[in-house]
């Protein structure tokens, strides 16, 4: 991933799928719930702690997504909280935490101190995307049975 900072937001843009994601750090509120269109990243707000700290908040993820690859599941509560810390100049650290009450009994970490490496300057991003024929394949073998059995309970 690349991260590219500006006065009002944090820019992710992601490796898998050439993707990225708008991190409000201008002080603004998440939408009204009743006008929060869902989106397939979510709506994400940031407030940084100190210099090195980055604590954001994501809502409105589309509930046909799923948390991870194993595919779980996610529901319209859901909200991930992510906590970015620069150790030093070459390693950040990423903490995410899961809190979703209608899937979930209690919060949980996905991601505890995942450690990033910083990449040189000519550092490019490759292009991996997903072909529409191994997405319907992963869909069918892992996804839909994985929703279809949090519908269950």
């Amino acid at each position: 991933m690349q991260i590219l900072q500006t006065e009002k937001q944090v820019l992710v843009f992601y490796q898998n799928d050439r993707t990225f994601r708008s991190i409000w750090t201008d002080g603004r509120n998440f939408p009204d719930k009743n006008i929060l269109e869902p989106r397939w990243y979510g709506y994400s707000t940031g407030k940084w702690m100190d210099d090195t700290t980055l604590v954001v908040e994501t809502i409105g993820i589309d509930e046909r997504n799923w948390i991870d690859n194993a595919g779980r599941p996610l529901g319209d509560e859901l909200k991930v909280t992510e906590t970015w810390h620069r150790v030093n100049h070459d390693i950040m650290e990423l903490t995410l935490t899961i809190t979703d009450p209608k899937m979930y009994t209690k919060p949980w970490n996905a991601l505890n101190k995942f450690r990033m490496r910083l990449q040189p300057a000519d550092f490019d991003i490759r292009e991996m995307l997903c072909s529409p024929s191994e997405q319907e394949e992963y869909d069918k073998i892992v996804s839909r049975p994985a929703i279809a059995d949090s519908k269950k309970k």
